[in-house]
C-alpha cells in the first residue's frame, strides 16, 4: 500500500512550479485499475478494489467477465468502453515513444478492455454482446461492485436487432489495439484484427442504431444521438490503417466527409475520423485524403477561440464549454484536446499551417490551446483545484463513485446491500474513504464553479472516456 499512498501525496508540481505531466500521466492510467471488473491480477495496485462481476454472462451461458465499469456505477456499457479503448490505443500509437515506463501500463489498460471485447464478439456466432447489467436497476442502488446483487442482464445486437454504431466502434477498438500489439504479441494482434474485420462486416451488413434495438437498456445513458455513419467512418478508418485493404478505402469514399461537427465524444466520431485520416494527407502526401484534411481544419476553426468561425464557448477561466450538452463537460475537453495535440503534431511534422478566414493557424496555436486545457484540468484554474483525483494539493474528495465512496471489502467484509450504501455513505459529507487516484471528474460548470458534492453526478462523476482521451496529451506534454 505504501507506494500508492506516496502517489496520492506527490503534489503534482514539478520543477519551477510547472505541472508534473509525468505524474499526471501515471495517475491517469492508474485510474483504469480502479474501474476493472472481473478477477483482478496479482499486480493490481489499486488495492481497495477486489474481484467483481464474476458471473457476468451466465444468464446467456457465456463468459462475459472482465472489462470496465464505465463511470461511478456497476454497469458495463460497451459503446463508451470501446471508444475508450480506441482512444487509449490511438494515444499509445501516437505518443507511446513519450510514455516511458507508462507504455506498459497503457498496454495493460488496453488489453483489459480488448480481452473482454473479444469475448463479447466471439462468444456466440452472429451475435455481438454490447453490455452487462440493467442500468435502470443498477442506478437505483448504491453498492460496491464486489457486492452486486442486481440481475446481470446481458444485451446484444444481432442481424435482426442491429447496432452498426456499437459494432463499428468495437471494430475500431479491436483494429486500433491490433496495431498496439502488432510487434509485442503478433498472435494476439492477429486475433484482434481478424475479429475486427468480422465485427465491421456485421456493422456494415446489418444497418441500424443500437439505441433503436435496445431502447431503455442504453437510453438515456449512452444513446447513439449522432446516428451510426460516424462510427462506420471511424471503424473503416481504423481498419484501413490496420490492413491497408482497398475495400475499406472504397467504403470510406461512399460515406464521404460532410458532417459539420464541433464536438468529439463517445457518441460523435466525425472529427476524430477527419483528424485521423488527415494524417495520410499531411504525412503521406496522399491526395485522396485531402477532403478529410479540409474537414479536420474546418472542425479546428470551430474550436479555436480567436477564429472567425468559432462555435465553442469558453468559461471566464479559459475552459472549453459545451453548452449544448453541459453534463460532464470535461469529456469533450479531453477528447478535443487530444485532436488539438495530434493535428498540431501532424502539422509540425509536415511543416504546414492553415487559415481560418484571416487567422493563420500554426502547430503552436493548437498545441498552446491544448496545453491551456490540460493545465486547467490539473489545477491552473480560478478554483486552484485539480479535477484529477489525487493530483496536486487540492482535488475532489467526494466523487460520485460507488466503490470509492463505500468502505472497501478489507475494511468492511460484510455485504452492503442495494440500498444500504445510501445511508450513511452516499449522503455523508465526509470525503470518500478510497481515493480513486487519477480519476478525472465531469468538471466545473460554465462559471468555473465546482461544488465537491457526491450527489452532483453531472460534475463529480469520473468516467473511463474522460481519462481515455487525456492520456495522449499528457504523454505529449510529459
Amino acid at each position: 500500500m505504501g507506494s500508492l499512498t506516496l502517489l496520492v501525496l506527490g503534489n503534482g508540481v514539478g520543477v519551477e512550479g510547472n505541472l508534473d505531466y509525468k505524474d499526471a500521466l501515471l495517475k491517469s492510467l492508474l485510474f483504469f485499475q480502479g474501474q476493472r471488473s472481473g478477477t483482478l491480477p496479482a499486480n493490481q495496485q489499486v488495492s481497495w478494489r477486489s474481484n467483481s462481476g464474476l458471473s457476468d454472462g451466465s444468464l446467456d451461458h457465456v463468459d462475459l467477465t472482465g472489462g470496465y465499469y464505465d463511470a461511478g456505477d456497476n454497469v458495463k456499457f460497451n459503446f463508451p468502453m470501446a471508444f475508450t479503448t480506441t482512444m487509449l490505443s490511438w494515444s499509445t500509437l501516437e505518443y507511446g515513444n513519450r510514455m516511458g515506463p507508462q507504455l506498459q501500463e497503457a498496454s495493460a489498460a488496453i488489453r483489459w478492455a480488448t480481452d473482454y471485447l473479444l469475448k463479447c464478439a466471439r462468444a456466440t456466432p452472429g451475435k455481438l454482446y454490447v453490455g452487462v447489467g440493467d442500468p435502470n436497476v443498477d442506478h437505483k442502488c448504491w453498492q460496491r461492485p464486489e457486492d452486486i446483487s442486481t440481475v446481470r442482464t446481458v444485451y446484444s445486437v444481432t442481424p435482426s436487432n442491429p447496432g452498426s454504431d456499437v459494432a463499428a466502434e468495437t471494430a475500431a477498438a479491436l483494429a486500433a489495439a491490433s496495431l498496439v500489439f502488432r510487434n509485442v504479441d503478433p498472435k494476439y494482434s492477429s486475433l484482434l484484427l481478424q475479429t475486427a474485420r468480422e465485427v465491421m462486416a456485421f456493422a456494415i451488413q446489418y444497418r441500424g442504431a443500437y439505441s433503436d434495438s435496445l431502447g431503455s437498456a442504453v437510453c438515456p445513458f449512452y444513446c447513439s444521438y449522432s446516428g451510426y455513419n460516424d462510427e462506420l467512418l471511424w471503424g473503416a478508418s481504423w481498419l484501413l490503417r490496420a490492413t491497408n485493404d482497398a475495400y475499406y478505402y472504397n467504403f470510406l469514399k461512399t460515406l464521404g466527409a460532410n458532417d459539420q461537427a464541433d464536438i468529439f465524444s463517445w457518441d460523435n466520431k466525425y472529427a476524430g475520423a477527419y483528424v485521423f485520416l488527415s494524417r495520410l494527407a499531411l504525412l503521406d502526401k496522399d491526395k485522396n485524403f485531402e477532403q478529410f484534411k479540409q474537414q479536420a481544419e474546418s472542425f479546428l476553426c470551430k474550436i479555436l477561440p480567436n477564429s472567425p468561425y468559432s462555435t465553442i464557448q469558453y468559461t471566464q477561466g479559459g475552459l472549453m464549454f459545451n453548452f449544448k450538452q453541459p453534463q460532464s463537460n470535461l469529456q469533450y475537453v479531453t477528447s478535443i484536446t487530444f485532436l488539438l495535440t495530434t493535428y498540431g503534431k501532424y502539422m509540425d511534422s509536415s511543416k504546414q499551417t492553415f487559415n481560418c478566414g484571416s487567422l493563420v493557424v500554426t502547430p503552436n496555436s493548437l498545441i498552446g490551446l491544448a496545453k491551456r486545457q490540460v493545465d486547467y484540468i490539473l489545477g491552473d484554474n480560478p478554483n486552484k483545484m485539480s479535477y484529477m483525483v489525487g493530483f496536486g494539493p487540492n482535488f475532489p474528495k467526494r466523487i460520485h463513485h460507488r466503490a470509492s465512496s463505500l468502505p472497501s471489502k478489507a475494511s468492511q467484509p460484510q455485504i452492503i446491500g442495494c440500498d444500504a450504501g445510501f445511508q450513511p455513505f452516499f449522503y455523508s459529507s465526509d470525503p470518500n474513504p478510497n481515493v480513486l487516484v487519477g480519476a478525472i471528474v465531469g468538471g466545473p460548470n460554465q462559471n468555473d464553479g465546482f461544488t465537491d458534492d457526491r450527489s452532483d453526478y453531472a460534475h463529480s462523476e469520473p468516467a473511463t472516456y474522460i481519462n481515455g482521451a487525456i492520456v495522449g496529451p499528457l504523454a505529449y506534454f510529459a
